[in-house]
């Protein structure tokens, strides 16, 4: 019996978004639980200046790949 050839892995580029949103989400619930932030708007204006900076970094890796 003839063993089968391994097929080389196929390389996934990396999703920035979905990377920098989870550290987000990490992060903050860190903050959260050893009680380092407090202030609900302090945490909503993290999350949403965050999740911008997540779009902007994945829009601009989108145009240097050019998909």
């Amino acid at each position: 019996m003839q063993r089968e050839v391994d097929k080389p892995r196929s390389v996934h580029r990396t999703d920035w978004m979905a990377l920098l949103s989870g550290t987000l989400f990490v992060v903050l619930g860190i903050l959260i639980l050893t009680r380092a932030i407090t202030d609900p708007l302090v945490l909503v204006s993290l999350v949403i200046v965050g999740l911008g900076f997540a779009g902007l970094v994945a829009v601009i890796a989108r145009v240097i790949r050019g998909k």
